[in-house]
């Protein structure tokens, strides 16, 4: 298992050598992410295992975790949310390859030289684990929102508040 984490690598040789890649990284090392996230402070623990399963797949085994500080979309204010990966991808080099992987997979296209960026393939994972629209879990809504008063409860429409009603009475008589 090697700590350092290679700017880019031959996914094939990784797979017949079965290598694994082990470590930490700050997370501003991760241009996108840093992007979406309100502070680069944290850091990001990762594993990379690359293989063969029994029908013979290659695959990359993506695992990370990391606490990125986002900002809640209810309260505009920074909160970490502890974010967990656990992907595996399958290599393809054409999409149509893409049909053929077994369920649980998710495809990653290799160019055909089969060069690999690791720190994008992680990267990648984390950027999906992310929400949409962050929301900080424990968030209370202010009690003037939540609370229900009788004089917000719209009430049914009275008979006078009809404008037939005066037709009905006409009607009547």
């Amino acid at each position: 298992m090697s700590v350092t984490l290679p700017s880019s690598v031959d996914a094939w040789r990784e797979v017949r050598a079965r290598r694994s890649f082990q470590g930490q990284l700050p997370l501003s090392a991760f241009k996108r992410l840093g992007e979406v996230v309100a502070s680069p402070d944290g850091d990001v623990t990762y594993e990379l295992d690359f293989g063969r399963d029994d029908l013979g797949v290659a695959y990359v085994a993506v695992r990370a975790t990391a606490s990125p500080t986002l900002v809640c979309q209810r309260s505009l204010e920074p909160f970490q949310l502890p974010v967990e990966v656990d992907t595996r991808l399958g290599l393809i080099v054409e999409e149509r390859e893409e049909a053929s992987l077994p369920p649980g997979y998710e495809p990653l296209l290799l160019e055909q030289d089969g060069k690999l960026d690791p720190l994008a393939a992680i990267e990648d994972e984390l950027l999906l684990a992310l929400p949409l629209v962050p929301v900080n879990p424990d968030y209370e809504l202010p009690e003037d929102v939540t609370r229900s008063g009788e004089e917000e409860v719209p009430s049914a429409p009275e008979a006078s508040d009809n404008p037939f009603a005066a037709l009905r009475e006409l009607m009547k008589k």
